[in-house]
């Protein structure tokens, strides 16, 4: 909105020529979404709380940490719908609306949203863990993956080769597999942050890591000068994602501001769903789908221990954790809580590290 209504304006006042610079932009979008969920969370805390909106811990099989959760009864959730109107309302007044890939980044993170604040509002009706069926949440995630994927794959301007971080001249052309795994990129990315999101501040925290990374990722693959130099992908329309990154962090760090433990309020699966799937479509529309997998390696690592678990117990009938996700089996090793968190935070910042230091070991 304001590169529309303000930039035109560089020729009465020059000033107003800095909306020009997607790093003015970028800076203004996290900024925003920082504010917003700064002065709005107490609000909609208050308001959850009236309308009992509160966290469910009836847990089916967790009782080995039913008590870590006792004192979060009372804690509203669904915080993730201020954080999903914090990062498009951001987007809208800082972003490009009519960059092609702003609008599949909004829609991406909208539609994960609303899967997850469908799941929200049953579970909450059913008082239970149970929300929307697994089957049903997994189609609605890959039904708009499926179509992400088919509209690139065909569209002239993107490339389908896969880009593997640290061989410079290694492209995988992935042809029509693009599509599914663009699928899986996105699913992906949006399960392996709803499983982390259980501990205060665990996701979120590693969300703003992840976002700050690419953000980073996304600016300098909207450059052609540097990623010439580099030796990244270049992307014409990628250069504005940097806007829209961004905002995932003022976002995510507004949120952690009341989320911390302990937390006055969770992000529930409207938050983590659209926070992993945001990252997800960043990651492919700027080319660094393998990147991801190292600066969001918590969140990878949490998805693996799962799987790992699960196909442990039904193949061999033995447990490989105390319990899955991971962090569940670092609290039943007699970690506290905070502990746990702050660690795997450290991890995350190393792992963004990493990730941006694969720009020039290439």
């Amino acid at each position: 909105m304001f590169l529309y209504f303000l930039y035109p304006l560089k020729d009465v006042f020059s000033i107003f020529n800095v909306f020009r610079y997607i790093t003015f932009r970028a800076i203004g979008a996290s900024v925003t979404a920082f504010l917003l969920s700064l002065i709005l969370f107490p609000i909609l805390i208050n308001e959850l709380r009236k309308l009992s909106v509160v966290n469910s811990t009836n847990r089916p099989h967790t009782e080995k940490i039913e008590g870590f959760y006792a004192n979060k009864k009372t804690t509203p959730t669904m915080g993730g719908v201020l954080i999903l109107g914090s990062i498009v309302f951001s987007n809208v007044l800082w972003g490009n609306l009519q960059n092609p890939y702003m609008l599949l980044a909004l829609l991406v993170v909208t539609w994960y949203g609303a899967v997850g604040f469908v799941d929200d509002l049953i579970k909450l009706r059913s008082k239970s863990s149970k929300g929307i069926s697994g089957r049903v949440k997994l189609a609605g995630q890959l039904i708009l993956g499926f179509a992400i994927g088919t509209y690139l794959y065909y569209d002239p301007n993107f490339s389908s080769l896969l880009y593997v971080p640290f061989l410079k001249k290694l492209q995988i052309p992935l042809g029509l597999l693009f599509i599914p795994f663009a699928v899986i990129v996105l699913a992906g990315s949006s399960n392996a942050l709803n499983l982390t999101d259980g501990m205060d501040g665990l996701a979120i925290g590693c969300t703003a890591f992840s976002a700050g990374a690419l953000t980073i990722f996304a600016y300098l693959a909207g450059r052609f000068d540097f990623a010439e130099y580099l030796g990244i992908p270049y992307s014409s329309l990628g250069g504005e994602l940097t806007v829209f990154s961004a905002s995932l962090v003022g976002a995510a760090v507004g949120f952690l501001w009341y989320n911390s433990y302990p937390a006055t309020i969770m992000m529930g699966d409207t938050g983590s769903l659209s926070l992993g799937g945001a990252l997800g479509i960043v990651a492919i529309l700027i080319k660094q789908e393998l990147v991801l997998l190292i600066v969001g390696g918590i969140f990878v690592w949490e998805a693996v221990s799962v799987m790992i678990q699960v196909a442990s117990f039904k193949f061999f009938k033995k447990r490989v954790f105390l319990m899955s996700p991971f962090h569940h089996h670092l609290q039943l090793k007699g970690w506290p809580e905070t502990k746990v968190t702050i660690r795997l935070w450290i991890i995350a910042f190393i792992l963004a590290l990493i990730g941006l230091g694969t720009i020039k070991l290439r």
